[in-house]
């Protein structure tokens, strides 16, 4: 289960992450973070960044150490990592690494009431996605390709990831439309049956009353 942080925002590791190199104002942080591509891996609003930095200092993750002003520039103030945020950056790693949550794609929503379309609108929107999922692995790795001639593998783990994802879900897409295609899908002839008549297979629709009724 996800431990109860004092600046919950995913946001916030990223800034832990970048100011353990050293320190940084947020404006430096924002640079560190496009540079390093943290903004594909969480969700970063950046209008909220200064009020994320400005948290994490409240509660003691990090603290100020200069503050200065150049020309007719705002004033900047450099922030460093304390002991305790340290140590939250590393406990956080831990949890997101070992801690498994319950997330809900908008795909897998989609999924579970995709028996409203007929097979056939299914089997040409999934075919649509493989198409779109095969882009995406084409270009994560020639990302991952780009960045390896520079980049230790280390800090491209996240790439690998994504692209293995990627893959996965296109192979399970194909196996499903590969079943729709060959009729062998467990349920389909009730599928079909809702679409040509209208009306509910007197099986499925015995199953909805049970679960109601429990």
């Amino acid at each position: 289960m996800a431990k109860k942080r004092a600046v919950s925002n995913l946001m916030a590791l990223a800034v832990l992450s970048t100011v353990v190199v050293r320190d940084l104002h947020p404006y430096e942080m924002a640079g560190v973070l496009r540079g390093w591509g943290k903004d594909q891996d969480v969700p970063i609003k950046w209008g909220s960044l200064y009020t994320v930095v400005r948290n994490l200092a409240k509660h003691g993750l990090l603290e100020e150490v200069a503050s200065g002003r150049e020309g007719r520039r705002p004033e900047r103030t450099v922030y460093r990592i304390t002991p305790a945020g340290r140590a939250e950056l590393a406990d956080w790693t831990r949890e997101l690494l070992s801690a498994v949550e319950h997330e809900t794609p908008r795909f897998r929503a989609g999924l579970s009431v995709m028996s409203v379309l007929e097979p056939g609108e299914v089997t040409t929107l999934l075919q649509q996605r493989v198409a779109e999922v095969s882009a995406a692995i084409a270009a994560a790795s020639e990302q991952l390709a780009a960045y390896a001639e520079e980049v230790p593998r280390l800090f491209l783990i996240e790439i690998e990831y994504d692209i293995a994802m990627l893959r996965a879900e296109a192979a399970w897409m194909e196996s499903l439309i590969a079943e729709v295609a060959g009729g062998t899908l467990p349920g389909l002839e009730q599928w079909r049956y809702f679409h040509e008549t209208g009306r509910v297979p007197d099986d499925l629709a015995e199953t909805a009353r049970k679960s109601v009724e429990k």
